[in-house]
């Protein structure tokens, strides 16, 4: 029997989208990651997913039609400012209308099993758009619109895993009160947003369904695989997700000019080979941050060989830091109300709740 294939989305329209000035979210991130990928033969080992423009109907929802329509009339301008951080030229509406599209048909395809996985190098990035508003060099959330199209297409619950080296306000927002929607997210904190605090935990009919781990600054491979052995495994196994989706920024990676963290490319590796182990494979990568050339084309090598269902070096990080380990216990108490019978999660006691 033919092993299905992973799947891969990119277009040249994704690089046509730049600032005229120097700004890290720029075309040389994507064209680093593909020259990597051709170099070791990996690019062609994939099945190319054809991107295309998401419609309407699968923008709206997640975004309100102002935002498409601000978003939209970028087109007949060279340059807008929309935020500090958040920039279009003439070919940003179309790129990001690409990037959602093809990110949705990817899901689906995997979602179905017709493809066995996927990674989508796309841009502009989506995690830190909002329902209402582009921000954070985001200007349509690309996970949430794939997430909101794979439900429709039949996925009963869809976990979203997002590595990013900033809290995904924006997906976080989109699915606050969805109890068939997990958001779990690791991030540096306090830092850009602002949100993704511990007790950040979802709305009145899913609490417990976002479930933030904020680290400080310097955290690694062992910190970040202690929060997927000791938090994220044991509650993706307990909600059983459909498909898994992870909002893949290499931003917490060794060297990156806006963060902190030292993820290695081995460590990227890890992660995605334990979410493999959930939703019998169906796992998605889609590009968000990441501004080291080099480490955000060597991540993205680990994590695509691990797709491919290649044999990879597995990091030894050592133990994950006391600093590390209390943020992870207390993740753990705030949760526990709403996971019963997940082993190692138990209510925060009084004292605990008022100390924290």
């Amino acid at each position: 029997m033919t092993r299905r294939r992973t799947g891969l989305v990119f277009d040249e329209a994704f690089l046509e989208h730049r600032a005229p000035y120097e700004h890290p979210e720029n075309p040389g991130r994507l064209t680093a990651i593909r020259a990597r990928l051709e170099e070791k033969g990996l690019f062609t080992a994939c099945e190319r997913v054809p991107a295309r423009e998401a419609s309407d109907d699968e923008l709206l929802a997640i975004h309100d039609a102002a935002l498409l329509a601000t978003v939209a009339a970028t087109a007949r301008l060279e340059f807008v400012q929309l935020d500090p951080d958040t920039y279009t030229c003439a070919a940003s509406a179309h790129a990001a209308r690409m990037a959602a599209g093809g990110l949705v048909d990817l899901a689906i395809r995997v979602g179905s099993g017709e493809l066995a996985n996927g990674i989508a190098l796309v841009r502009p990035p989506g995690h830190h758009a909002e329902s209402d508003r582009a921000m954070g060099f985001c200007l349509f959330n690309n996970v949430a619109v794939a997430a909101a199209a794979a439900g429709r297409a039949g996925a009963r619950r869809v976990l979203i895993v997002d590595w990013d080296l900033h809290h995904g306000n924006g997906t976080q927002h989109s699915f606050w009160d969805e109890a068939d929607v997990l958001y779990f997210s690791t991030h540096q904190y306090p830092f850009y947003p602002g949100t993704g605090s511990i007790e950040e935990l979802g709305g009145p009919r899913a609490q417990g369904r976002t479930v933030n781990v904020p680290f400080p600054a310097g955290c690694g491979d062992a910190e970040y695989l202690a929060a997927f052995e000791r938090v994220l495994l044991p509650l993706a196994r307990r909600f059983d997700p459909d498909l898994v989706l992870v909002s893949c920024g290499f931003d917490a990676a060794n060297g990156d000019p806006l963060g902190s963290m030292r993820l290695s490319p081995s460590g990227y590796g890890a992660m995605t080979r334990r979410l493999a182990g959930l939703a019998g494979g169906r796992l998605v990568l889609v590009l968000e941050g990441g501004y080291n050339f080099s480490a955000i084309a060597r991540s993205a090598e680990a994590c695509l060989r691990v797709l491919l269902d290649e044999e990879a070096d597995e990091p030894v990080p050592g133990d994950p830091s006391a600093a590390a380990v209390r943020i992870l216990d207390a993740v753990r108490r705030a949760q526990g109300p709403h996971w019963a019978g997940v082993e190692g999660f138990a209510p925060a006691s009084g004292r605990e709740r008022e100390n924290r």
